[in-house]
C-alpha cells in the first residue's frame, strides 16, 4: 500500500485544495490531509476548525484522514509511514519553491516527493486571495465548498 500526505495550511480549504486531494485519493492507497501547526501565525480558523471543514469537505474519500502536526513534514512522514509527500503545482514560481522544498526533504529522509498540477480552472486560487476577498463582502462561493462559505462569512461577520 502507498501512503501519501498532502500538508499545507488550509486555512480555509479551497476547491483547488480538494482538486489535489481528490486526485491523490485515485491515485495512492492512503491519503493523509495533514495542516500545519505554525505557533509563529495566527490563522483565520482554528487547527481544530480546519480539520472539522477537511473532514466535512473530504467524507466521500473513504482512504482520505486529516491530521495536524508541528515541526518538520518529513518527522510527520516517518512517525506516520508516509511514503510520498504530494504537493500541487498552480504555476512555475510554486514549482521552483517546491523543488527546493523536495530536494530538502529528500537530504532529511526517503520520503520522495509528487507534484500533481492543479486543474486551470483552479490555478489561481489560494486561500489568502478567499480570505481577502470574502473580508471585503465578495461572492467566493464558487471557491470553496458551501459549508466552508458559511463558515467564512460566520469569521467576517
Amino acid at each position: 500500500m502507498t501512503k501519501v500526505v498532502c500538508p499545507g495550511s488550509f486555512d480555509p480549504v479551497t476547491n483547488g485544495h480538494l482538486d489535489i486531494i481528490e486526485r491523490s485519493a485515485r491515485l495512492f492507497d492512503e491519503v493523509v490531509v495533514a495542516v500545519l501547526v505554525n505557533q509563529n501565525k495566527q490563522g483565520l480558523f482554528t487547527i481544530d476548525e480546519r480539520l472539522e471543514l477537511l473532514d466535512r469537505a473530504t467524507a466521500h474519500l473513504p482512504n482520505v484522514t486529516t491530521a495536524s502536526f508541528v515541526g518538520l513534514l518529513v518527522d510527520f512522514c516517518t512517525v506516520h509511514h508516509v511514503d510520498a509527500i504530494v504537493k500541487g503545482l498552480r504555476a512555475v514560481t510554486d514549482f521552483d519553491y517546491e523543488l527546493q522544498m523536495a530536494q530538502m526533504n529528500g537530504s532529511l529522509t526517503e520520503v520522495d516527493t509528487v507534484f500533481i498540477p492543479t486543474s486551470p480552472e483552479y490555478s489561481f486560487l489560494a486561500s489568502s486571495l478567499v480570505k481577502e476577498v470574502a473580508k471585503h463582502g465578495g461572492d467566493v462561493s464558487a471557491l470553496i465548498p458551501g459549508f466552508v462559505n458559511d463558515e467564512l462569512k460566520k469569521k467576517y461577520a
